[in-house]
């Protein structure tokens, strides 16, 4: 049986119990939870291992226009999103039920939400579309680059970026708002208990438009292997990382997280 894992914003227990019921005729099996908004605790990445069952087919966020315009919640959203995409791809498929009362602007969504699909319930449920959407072949697709999370209560927030097939000559990874702590260089997937970096650098500008950057770079080289880690507080409204280059312009990749 296909599975939806269900996240709702609001704590309308009826609404939510009524989906699933309505989705369980279909054959559809449903699980989830109601969103935590406690971004000091790092509460977002709480679904992550749910979420990366090969048996759920759908995320489903259960939302009105106004749970979507808090920046704490977006950012939430946004990091669990890239900690599944790590995994399952940029096209894993989400879908954002909205509830009455004002409108979700699909274009408006932050970077790790682009891709979803918003539907409103008015009044009923859009079954027949949530069915097809779970039942569509899976499609993992990557961006050229990786890109992962970790929250570690005790350790903080961290983000993982490298080359996913080329080699980076090095490494930078900026942030607009938020701040970040510490950086390393170690292998992929998990977090270096030590590191030695070369040329590394802190506190550099970045002006994307009107947008200010505050980036940490690293001349350690890179291949799929090999991951640039960063710690980061607070959170942050965009990230910008990608390969380090002195002197030359170089592709870097854009994430905004609210």
């Amino acid at each position: 049986m296909k599975k939806i894992w269900l996240s709702s914003l609001g704590r309308d227990q009826e609404a939510v119990q009524g989906i699933m019921a309505s989705l369980k005729t279909y054959g559809l099996e449903v699980s989830g939870h109601f969103w935590v908004d406690d971004l000091e605790k790092m509460a977002w990445i709480g679904p992550r291992k749910e979420l990366l069952d090969s048996a759920v087919a759908l995320w489903a966020i259960l939302a009105s226009a106004r749970d979507l315009e808090d920046g704490s919640v977006r950012y939430g959203l946004s990091m669990l999103a890239l900690a599944v995409q790590a995994v399952r791809g940029i096209h894993f498929p989400v879908v954002i039920l909205q509830v009455p009362g004002g409108e979700i602007a699909a274009e408006t969504l932050p970077t790790p939400l682009a891709g979803a699909e918003v539907l409103a319930i008015t009044p009923t449920l859009p079954a027949a579309r949530l069915v097809a959407m779970a039942h569509r072949p899976a499609e993992t697709v990557f961006p050229p680059y990786r890109l992962d999370v970790y929250a570690i209560p005790r350790i903080g927030q961290w983000l993982e970026v490298g080359p996913r097939e080329d080699e980076w000559q090095g490494a930078m990874l900026g942030v607009s708002g938020g701040a970040i702590a510490l950086h390393a260089v170690g292998a992929a997937g998990r977090l270096p208990e030590r590191s030695v970096l070369n040329y590394p650098q802190q506190g550099l500008k970045i002006e994307l438009g009107a947008t200010t950057f505050t980036a940490w770079a690293v001349q350690n080289e890179m291949d799929r292997s090999t991951s640039y880690f960063v710690k980061v507080e607070g959170a942050p409204d965009a990230l910008l990382f990608g390969p380090y280059a002195a002197g030359a312009d170089a592709e870097m990749f854009v994430i905004r997280l609210k």
